[in-house]
């Protein structure tokens, strides 16, 4: 299988982006290269090979909780751009 220009063209429009002639041969190649390089992996025999969650096994690598104190509030709005008394303001993003 391999990409032609006119995928990468239809998968930057559903990602929205766009790219000039250019950039669209190299991203053809790109992923042309990528899709032979994933066919010599489909070339290895992986019959006796178990499946794995994560490439590396890490045993609880999650840090320790501790208590600490919190930060101000007057201390975390000081440089906020729009705050009320007590909360950060945002535009609204959700419409009713």
């Amino acid at each position: 299988m391999s990409v032609t220009k006119k995928d990468v063209e239809y998968i930057a429009k559903l990602a929205r982006l766009k790219f000039n002639d250019e950039e669209i041969g190299k991203y053809t190649e790109e992923l042309n290269e990528i899709l032979n390089y994933m066919d010599k992996l489909n070339e290895l025999n992986t019959e006796e090979v178990e499946p794995l969650s994560h490439p590396i096994e890490n045993i609880n690598v999650f840090r320790e909780d501790k208590l600490v104190e919190s930060i101000d509030r007057a201390d975390a709005l000081k440089n906020a751009p729009a705050k009320d008394e007590e909360f950060f303001k945002v535009p609204k993003v959700i419409n009713k």
